[in-house]
């Protein structure tokens, strides 16, 4: 059994190219990291987000007073976010805090009651669905997706795990590669998802969706599919989870809240379902000589059935 495991993402040494998160992207950052962020860290970044105006007056010095913290980890926090400096995030929080004055209405609250009219509940709900795919394609890493792309476009298989609300992701992902032709397989039963990952070799995906990146079932066969040398992806709200150690490339969902009414899994399928349309059109896009004639195959065979 081989020893390489792969290092764990760690967004604490963003490459020197990468761009800092714009100002829009801050506060989708700050949801997305948050969990993974120690105690202190996590007070920073969340006065950051939730006061840009006035943590943006401050000094490094008078931020950490203000969180109670240490100005090295108020540096540690603006790095973690994707900012070279303290400077940097300052600029980038002018900058948030200006547009939050250009006159936008205030967010909609995402709590939702249990005497709240259906007409509340619709307008909830749908601000906190678009708020998801707003922060998970802020977070999403391009670079990732494309080699992620690029694999799965040329792969001779693509296994899928996932459980729970995440192996309906992992249906719908498999449905629409099946589609363009490609050979594809969903797999929620953990013994079935092993012994299947013990068939794969270079050449072959296997994919991991797995909102906590800590769930066994799904991790045990991408482990297993890593070993037989087959190229894996995993896509998570935990970029530093168990489940990036055998991931060669790693796509980021965002972590919304959860709430009683609005349990963790709704969210997670979401960014989850955003992250593999992303993903199936850009292998369509590179299969496309031979995606579009299987796709128009798939059309016309069904056309009988919709009528």
């Amino acid at each position: 059994m081989t020893q390489d495991v792969k290092e764990t993402f760690s967004p604490a040494q963003p490459a020197a190219s990468a761009p800092a998160p714009a100002p829009a992207a801050l506060a989708a950052k700050v949801r997305t990291m948050a969990p993974s962020l120690t105690r202190s860290m996590q007070r920073v970044a969340e006065a950051v987000a939730g006061d840009p105006a006035g943590c943006a007056a401050l000094t490094v010095t008078g931020l950490a007073e203000r969180t109670g913290t240490s100005e090295a980890t108020v540096v540690r926090t603006a790095r973690l976010l994707g900012y070279p400096g303290y400077r940097d995030l300052r600029l980038a929080l002018a900058g948030l805090a200006a547009q939050q004055q250009s006159g936008r209405a205030p967010a909609l609250t995402t709590d939702i009651d249990v005497d709240d009219s259906l007409a509340d509940v619709v307008a909830k709900l749908a601000h906190d669905e678009q708020q998801t795919l707003a922060d998970t394609a802020a977070g999403l890493d391009t670079a990732q997706l494309e080699a992620a792309v690029g694999a799965a476009a040329g792969a001779r298989r693509i296994d899928v795990y996932g459980i729970g609300a995440s192996g309906l992701v992992a249906q719908d992902l498999t449905q629409k590669l099946l589609r363009i032709g490609l050979i594809a397989h969903a797999h929620s039963d953990p013994h079935l998802a092993v012994t299947n990952a013990v068939q794969l070799r270079g050449g072959d995906v296997a994919i991991a969706i797995t909102h906590s990146g800590s769930t066994g079932d799904v991790i045990e066969p991408l482990r297993v599919a890593f070993e037989q040398g087959a190229t894996t992806v995993a896509i998570t709200g935990r970029p530093e989870s168990a489940v990036t150690q055998y991931a060669d490339h790693v796509l980021t969902t965002s972590t919304a809240r959860e709430s009683e009414w609005r349990p963790a899994a709704m969210s997670s399928r979401t960014g989850q379902l955003l992250v593999v349309d992303c993903l199936f059109v850009g292998v369509a896009q590179r299969t496309y000589a031979t995606a579009g004639p299987a796709l128009a195959a798939s059309y016309e065979a069904l056309a009988h059935r919709h009528r």
